[in-house]
């Protein structure tokens, strides 16, 4: 089962988890007063003003910050290690942001050691919440009861999902041959409808039911289907259904009657202003942060290449309605990487990136530079990554509706980045597309500043980059 939140579909204990914790941060900030001043609530708020404000800034930041390091995201496959350096990285964040609101805001100010005493009860929290939540939520607590209505190739793209996190949020019951439809799925998982779809979903407990047919002009079960509709099942094509849960758009399920009258892709004035004004935002921000970075940079590449040699490399892109324009990057490979009109993927151990482009590749620092595509309206801070014109054309010709990602302007950041890790084959290409199609889909203020909060462990934990 899932709820949707800033554009995204996110699994139901995700969400339980995500309250639990505040709660528990916004306990651990109080906690932490009453441990640091040994007074009573009533004489501390005599003294230093109300708690409950910091308290709550304190567990909202902490939220964040767990957010930006991927500990609220149902894709998340790191081990143990793995969290606990994602734990102790989102902590750290928070004692820093937390401690810059007080020094802007001296009204905020609690004390000294508040903060520290907060932070270690906050990951002490974090630590017992999610053992409990592990222990005490079942595999099928939380999970949606699923019918599907189909047995051929449609319906084996839900029987076939392989990855954990797609199948999260529901549990298929079974699944049922609609007439004169070739069956592939096993015996064992068939359901026979012998009273109607609307008595078969009530002894099994369903709560919804996936139309996955092969071919609906023939045999399609109308009635049956508007009774189970009536009694309070839900009823879904089989794409929202994979849309849903897999937080992609699945290309060989896609029909373009499905795009047209189903909900999303919309782009009012408001969205359009939005976007404007959180690019402009974020871009004078970044150029703030990372000013000295990039002099740093541009410095160590003329070190390691010479005085003469170029320190931004320039390269032709497709953007909005398939127009080009020229993406600015700072050089990470050899001068001589590519011939004159010779566009080549980038491939893991690249021999072309020189050792200053390996640091900053990996660091995405290379990217900094494309601000200046997002001031002169080339990109926006999130959407889909900008190819090549020789790829797009070669890629147009072999992946169904690729040319529709040129809908959006194209971002240094987005859904696919966070998703999929970096892409250098066609295959790649058709899997982050599906990804970039749901962002399309599902775009909108908050779910672009989701992205962003996001990207920080794409940045700090070096994910996808080569």
């Amino acid at each position: 089962m899932q709820v949707r939140v800033l554009g995204q579909h996110i699994p139901v204990p995700i969400a339980v988890l995500t309250v639990i914790e505040g709660a528990i941060f916004f306990v651990a900030l109080i906690v932490a007063a009453l441990m640091r001043f040994r007074e009573d609530i009533g004489t501390i708020e005599e003294d230093v003003g109300p708690l409950w404000p910091r308290a709550l800034l304190f567990s909202a930041v902490m939220i964040v910050c767990l957010l930006a390091f991927g500990l609220y995201s149902g894709r998340q496959r790191a081990r143990t290690f793995g969290i606990v350096v994602r734990v102790i990285a989102a902590s750290a964040a928070c004692l820093a942001a937390t401690a810059v609101v007080f020094y802007l805001i001296p009204n905020l100010y609690i004390g000294r050691g508040v903060l520290a005493f907060a932070v270690a009860g906050a990951v002490g929290g974090v630590a017992v919440s999610r053992l409990v939540i592990a222990h005490v939520v079942g595999d099928d607590t939380f999970k949606r009861r699923v019918l599907v209505y189909g047995s051929g190739r449609s319906a084996a793209a839900i029987a076939n999902l392989r990855r954990r996190s797609d199948r999260r949020g529901f549990t298929v019951v079974g699944f049922v041959q609609p007439p004169s439809e070739v069956r592939i799925i096993p015996d064992d998982r068939m359901l026979n409808p012998e009273h109607g779809l609307r008595e078969l979903c009530e002894r099994y407990d369903v709560a919804e039911v996936v139309v996955a047919m092969e071919d609906r002009r023939r045999g399609f079960p109308a009635r049956d289907l508007l009774e189970c509709r009536l009694a309070g099942i839900d009823v879904v094509e089989l794409l929202t259904l994979l849309e849903r849960e897999t937080g992609r758009v699945r290309i060989d399920a896609l029909n373009p009657s499905w795009m047209i009258f189903g909900d999303g892709f919309r782009r009012d004035s408001f969205r359009l202003m939005s976007s404007r004004v959180l690019d402009l935002t974020a871009s004078v921000l970044l150029v703030l942060l990372t000013a000295p970075i990039m002099l740093l940079t541009a410095l160590a590449i003329k070190l390691e290449d010479g005085w003469h040699a170029p320190v931004f490399y320039r390269q032709e892109r497709v953007g909005l309605g398939g127009r080009t324009f020229e993406l600015l990057k700072f050089r990470s490979m050899r001068t001589d990487a590519e011939k004159p009109g010779e566009a080549v993927w980038a491939q893991k151990n690249d021999t072309r990136v020189t050792r200053v482009g390996g640091i900053i590749r990996k660091l995405r620092i290379d990217e900094l530079p494309q601000i200046l595509n997002v001031l002169r309206n080339d990109m926006g801070f999130v959407g889909p990554r900008p190819e090549r014109p020789a790829f797009v054309a070669e890629l147009a010709e072999k992946i169904p509706y690729y040319v529709q990602r040129h809908c959006v302007k194209p971002g240094i950041t987005g859904w696919a980045q966070l998703c999929y890790p970096y892409g250098s084959s066609e295959q790649d290409a058709l899997e982050k597309l599906q990804y970039d199609l749901y962002y399309i889909k599902n775009n909108c203020f908050l779910f672009d500043l989701s992205i962003l909060v996001q990207t920080a462990e794409v940045v700090f934990m070096g994910k996808g980059a080569r």
